[in-house]
């Protein structure tokens, strides 16, 4: 199974907004997530399913993933917000896994540190903070087996929006 990390595009000043959560996509933003995601779909890329952070900024990043047709299908998942817990997506993965509802590929919309630090855990079984996602930035990795743990993946793709465009 394919993963991509997707961290979201460029949102509005964290000083712009008393509430984190509300900071959405700016015009910017949206442009170079829109152009980065017809430039995936263009590459014949497609998702089974994208999951996203319930914060703004994520969810329009998703929103906008969806529109350009990436994927039918766009839920929230709690535990991609900053500071999520990657064990409770790893399990949610395994049962969706032998359910049959996600077979060939995953998105994962979210934050910067976290889906380094994710990326990490499931490359080397720990994190160092050392992989970073740009805004709008994606990263590819092949889950080769669903089992606990996922330490064993292996790194396909980590590009910069501004390689796309």
């Amino acid at each position: 199974m394919e993963l991509y990390l997707i961290r979201h595009g460029i949102a509005a000043d964290r000083e712009a907004y008393s509430n984190d959560k509300k900071r959405p996509l700016t015009d910017k933003g949206r442009q170079k997530t829109t152009k980065v995601a017809k430039e995936l779909y263009r590459r014949g890329l497609r998702f089974d399913l994208i999951l996203t952070s319930p914060l703004v900024r994520a969810r329009e990043t998703a929103a906008i993933l969806k529109d350009v047709g990436l994927s039918k299908r766009v839920e929230e998942f709690p535990s991609l917000a900053p500071n999520g817990n990657i064990h409770v997506w790893v399990n949610w993965l395994e049962s969706e896994w032998k359910n049959n509802t996600v077979r060939n590929s995953l998105a994962l919309v979210g934050h910067q540190p976290d889906l380094g630090n994710w990326a990490e855990t499931l490359l080397w079984g720990k994190y160092q903070e050392k992989l970073v996602l740009k805004k709008a930035g994606v990263l590819g990795l092949h889950i080769p087996e669903i089992k606990i743990p996922l330490s064993q993946c292996e790194l396909f793709l980590l590009i910069y929006p501004k390689w796309l465009l």
